[in-house]
């Protein structure tokens, strides 16, 4: 890499996990991004809620600064490195997760609910029904994972990376890139980033039908729950959104819904104020 990165490794399960750990207080307040995402999305976040909580930004295996997993990780396996790093950061935790995060983030809290104290869905992904050809995609990962890699180690991360990524930021986002340079260089440049993104893009639907599974055996713990929706990018009038995120919020007889109309996906970037709110209303 081209620039020490802060924060710390962490050994959960089989794999190590950067982590970068900010503030003091409990209830500690985990961040999980979304497809791709790195722990320098939440710095925006994470300076609102330093000052009364310690806040953790994670990276899972093969994403911003965390080494590449030992081998494929499915729902499952999600929750339970949830699990492992509320056990090191001291439970219960507020989870707050971001899209993609949002499915491993409600198995988390099915599966282990004693390690819960209560639940930020920042945009969440979302599937009202099992998705086709799941299973079919999902074994495209270790592949997918493989040919990121490959492309990786030809150069082309080296050269594109960080360009994409800023490509991607000024469209997506109105605040723009929030992280430093040579963190997204250092990041960015890594042969298996991109194939960890092309994995977890391949395992989307077997995680959302996955997810609808577990719904059907192990209930919604009885927590503080705030679903927050964006609808500033989303086609159409975005009825469709809104309803499946506030049947997200039903889960618990304690969770609420914000809908910001005008806010695009990246609401930890565009609007962290919203998201530091909703913590503090658990």
């Amino acid at each position: 890499m081209n620039a020490q990165l802060p924060g710390e490794f962490v050994l959960v399960g089989e794999d190590t996990l950067h982590a970068v750990s900010e503030g003091a207080g409990t209830p500690p307040v985990l961040l999980s991004s979304g497809l791709g995402g790195a722990w320098f999305d939440w710095i925006p976040v994470m300076e609102r809620l330093r000052g009364r909580h310690r806040v953790i930004a994670f990276d899972r295996p093969g994403l911003g600064g965390s080494p590449p997993a030992r081998r494929r990780a499915g729902l499952r396996e999600e929750a339970a490195r949830l699990a492992g790093l509320a056990r090191w950061a001291g439970p219960p935790v507020i989870v707050v997760a971001h899209s993609l995060a949002g499915f491993h983030a409600e198995a988390f809290a099915r599966l282990y609910p004693g390690l819960l104290y209560g639940m930020v869905l920042v945009d969440p992904s979302a599937e009202q029904d099992a998705p086709r050809h799941a299973r079919r995609l999902s074994r495209l990962a270790p592949a997918a994972r493989f040919a990121g890699r490959a492309a990786g180690l030809t150069g082309i991360a080296w050269f594109a990376g960080p360009r994409i990524r800023g490509l991607v930021m000024r469209r997506i986002s109105e605040a723009g890139d929030v992280a430093p340079p040579e963190f997204v260089r250092a990041v960015y440049t890594r042969p298996h980033v991109l194939g960890a993104l092309l994995a977890e893009n391949a395992g989307y639907r077997q995680a959302a039908a996955d997810l609808l599974a577990l719904r059907e055996s192990a209930p919604f713990p009885d927590v503080p729950l705030q679903v927050i929706t964006a609808l500033g990018d989303v086609r159409g009038d975005g009825e469709d959104w809104k309803s499946a995120h506030a049947d997200l919020a039903a889960l618990s007889p304690r969770g609420g819904h914000v809908v910001l109309p005008r806010t695009g996906h990246l609401v930890q970037i565009d609007r962290p104020d919203v998201v530091a709110e909703a913590v503090e209303r658990l």
